[in-house]
């Protein structure tokens, strides 16, 4: 029987239930597709060992800010990890493998650190999909405490948020509520996935970029966007055949999609040149 490859076992992993899915070992699967020998298990012991060092210095704290403040102290002062500002779009920020070696990374991959940690010493913190930068949330009793571990795990407040929204957006956004509500493993992973495609396609890494958006596919099979996607990406492959399907299937999932017309521009001038080729 031939080894289960990453590919499979990310597959595995995101059919599960939500309460099921091990955020660190899918996201290491997501990096043995760069990395096909790495060892899944040493990067968990290191997030292990993060864990145990963080959970001796928050030992008999109560105040979940009490708790916030040392285990920044640890993880951004002792331990040295940092949001990567020199360069955001290098691929090895989005691999968990990477961060842990690296200690440096961008606003979902800090933050899965600070979850994976958080859950092994059962501090309630979740992911907060905030546009254009990733946070996490603390629920404690009644209180909600803003976390961003790219800022060496400064505390924001609403008003933070909404100015961050602001300079990111350049005030083209309105804040929503909605904005700081908590996501599931699978929207993380999704997010992640989506940075990555995006970095391979800026870097035009398109057979890079076209593994992202296969697994993407695998966590939401009928995603729109990502069919699409998919569709531009085995054009620029010259993979016209497969582009065609993806386009036609688009089209099936999104028929009032505001690119539909486009899209049938492309149908046709793909059908056309692979009836001339074949």
């Amino acid at each position: 029987m031939p080894p289960i490859n990453a590919r499979q076992l990310f597959a595995e992993m995101v059919r599960c239930a939500e309460s099921d899915i091990d955020l660190a070992k899918a996201n290491l699967f997501i990096a043995k597709e760069e990395y096909p020998d790495l060892d899944v298990e040493k990067y968990l012991r290191k997030l292990d060992t993060i864990a145990d060092n963080v959970r001796k210095r928050v030992a008999g704290a109560r105040d979940p800010r009490v708790i916030i403040r040392r285990m920044n102290e640890y993880l951004f002062e002792e331990e040295g990890f940092t949001g990567n500002t020199e360069d955001y779009y290098d691929p090895r920020n989005s691999f968990l493998n990477d961060v842990l070696d690296r200690k440096t990374g961008i606003p979902i991959t800090l933050s899965t650190v600070y979850l994976e940690v958080g859950h092994r010493i059962e501090f309630p913190v979740t992911g907060v999909g905030f546009p254009g930068h990733f946070l996490v949330k603390c629920s404690y009793e009644k209180e909600e405490i803003l976390i961003d571990p790219f800022n060496k795990g400064l505390i924001l407040s609403e008003a933070d948020c909404k100015a961050r929204l602001d300079q990111i957006y350049g005030g083209a956004m309105e804040f929503q509520e909605q904005f700081l509500a908590a996501v599931t493993k699978k929207q993380i992973l999704t997010r992640m996935l989506q940075n990555l495609k995006s970095i391979y396609i800026h870097h035009q890494d398109y057979p890079r970029a076209l593994s992202v958006v296969e697994r993407i596919l695998l966590i939401h099979p009928n995603m729109p966007q990502e069919v699409r996607d998919r569709g531009f990406l085995y054009y620029h492959l010259e993979r016209y055949i497969q582009a065609l399907a993806d386009f036609e299937r688009y089209l099936k999932i999104a028929p009032d999609a505001p690119d539909g017309s486009s899209i049938r521009e492309n149908i046709q001038v793909l059908r056309k040149f692979i009836a001339i080729t074949n």
